[in-house]
């Protein structure tokens, strides 16, 4: 139930440090209220399984604060140097 594009972005967040757009930073930043208002109607219906993709498939460290995303982006550009 997730879009492809969407799956395809978390992938490269977490793979490759690659900044989402802002409805995904919004729900990986954990701020509720931000992924709404950016999330597209697909988006908005699966928001469960995106959350759920995100807590099962995805490392704790890169997700859950603004601070974390920023942190997890950070490292992805100290590999790259």
């Amino acid at each position: 139930m997730i879009k492809q594009t969407t799956l395809d972005a978390l992938k490269r967040y977490v793979n490759d440090h690659i900044p989402t757009g802002d409805f995904l930073r919004a729900v990986l930043s954990n701020n509720l209220i931000e992924s709404f208002a950016h999330a597209d109607d697909e988006n908005a219906r699966a928001m469960h399984e995106i959350t759920k993709y995100i807590y099962n498939m995805m490392p704790s460290r890169c997700w859950g604060s603004p601070e974390k995303v920023e942190a997890w982006l950070e490292d992805g550009d100290k590999k790259r140097d």
